[in-house]
């Protein structure tokens, strides 16, 4: 998307930077100020300061818990009498369930039968009614329709209503007071809030300020959508990243987006896990993939972000099952694991002599599988797959090589 002049920008947008004035009393003694964190290693790969604004370690573990909150609290007393409803795979889920929670409302949430069990866990233990239901978030969100059509229930969107919109924005004032120095803002988008709001409060009051959308390229609703002047739906979503697995932009954060954002860049599942893994390596955070996304897009491209640059980390609600498998991914993506298959002579002690050779390329054994049976081999052999941990992608090289000087026969 091109630059723009504050002139050029859309002036009659359904959110202004005094809603999240607004939003920010409403959430004093509710949400954190979270913290700005300086990254050493991405400032030195970028070549100016890179910081993490960590909402991450936001209350429920995400910035939804911000436009939930806003979004109750502006209800009547007879809306809140009828209760709330909403859908979610996790983030805004809990941010729906606190904040429900806080201001005295019923809250229903609908989630679909595969989510996360701890999500599900928290937003119960927040106070919520969680019902399972739907195998992807769409299905769920039709449910949750549905109830709030049958009972009455407010309808708590997670991200397209603009005072959902003015809570996430908060977040860009915050950038604004800790960092007054920033030009570039990164943040990943899925539905749209939170880099609408972020927008709104940033292009208000210093239009100076770079900000650039990520997502995931596997779900990636808003570059077709710009394209088209208008929402489009994505006939699929992929990706790793499910706090931005949404296939369609919403109505109100597309109108600011298109107007007020000035990039929108796509990024992949290895660069996803590559970011997650430098997060928790080097930053000492947990994060979710979609947190990871702004990450993501440094790494991929640092000479494209003029410093300093805010890095919003969004989430850090990751299942630990899912982490592993991240993690895994990640290591595989940077180089550190090596996958080989190999022949040796089937005889005593020759599966001892390979793990021996290993050792001494000082590679890191994870799983080893010895097959002797396979009609493919011959009656005096044994095919060896071998999952090793290694120093980096040069370390790969180096272990392989040294495999076939030894004599062996890497066939994979």
């Amino acid at each position: 998307m091109a630059d723009r002049t504050a002139e050029d920008r859309t002036p009659n947008l359904p959110v202004s930077v005094d809603d999240i004035r607004s939003a920010q009393k409403t959430l004093s003694g509710v949400a954190r100020m979270t913290a700005l964190e300086g990254s050493r290693h991405l400032t030195g790969l970028i070549g100016s300061p890179v910081h993490f604004k960590c909402e991450n370690l936001q209350r429920t573990g995400s910035f939804k818990l911000r436009g939930a909150y806003v979004r109750i609290a502006g209800l009547s007393p007879e809306e809140r009498a009828r209760g709330v409803v909403a859908a979610s795979a996790g983030n805004h889920a809990q941010g729906v369930a606190l904040a429900a929670s806080l201001l005295g409302v019923r809250a229903t949430v609908f989630m679909p039968v595969g989510a996360p069990l701890p999500k599900v866990a928290a937003t119960r233990h927040y106070g919520a009614e969680v019902r399972l239901h739907g195998q992807v978030v769409d299905e769920t969100l039709a449910a949750a329709q549905t109830y709030a059509d049958e009972t009455g229930a407010v309808f708590i969107h997670p991200f397209d209503h603009a005072d959902v919109v003015a809570g996430q924005g908060t977040v860009g004032l915050e950038i604004l007071e800790q960092c007054p120095e920033v030009r570039t803002i990164v943040v990943g988008i899925g539905g749209g809030g939170l880099a609408a709001g972020i927008a709104v409060a940033v292009k208000q009051l210093r239009p100076d300020v770079r900000v650039v959308g990520v997502q995931a390229s596997g779900a990636a609703a808003y570059p077709p959508s710009l394209a088209a002047g208008r929402p489009v739906a994505l006939d699929s979503v992929s990706t790793m990243a499910d706090g931005i697995k949404v296939g369609r932009p919403g109505e109100i954060p597309f109108r600011i987006v298109g107007a007020l954002v000035d990039e929108v860049r796509t990024v992949s599942e290895d660069a996803l896990s590559s970011a997650l893994l430098l997060c928790l390596e080097r930053a000492k955070m947990v994060v979710e993939p979609a947190g990871a996304s702004p990450v993501a897009a440094l790494l991929a491209d640092p000479g494209a972000f003029e410093g300093p640059v805010v890095a919003v980390l969004s989430g850090g609600n990751v299942d630990p099952l899912v982490l592993q498998q991240t993690l895994r991914h990640g290591m595989s993506a940077a180089g550190r694991y090596l996958s080989l298959r190999l022949r040796l002579t089937d005889r005593p002690g020759a599966l001892a002599a390979l793990l021996g050779e290993l050792s001494a390329a000082d590679a890191n054994v994870l799983d080893v599988s010895h097959v002797r049976t396979d009609p493919r081999l011959g009656l005096d052999e044994a095919e060896v797959e071998l999952h090793l941990e290694t120093k980096g992608p040069e370390h790969c090289v180096e272990v392989a090589a040294g495999l076939r000087s030894a004599g062996y026969t890497v066939t994979g």
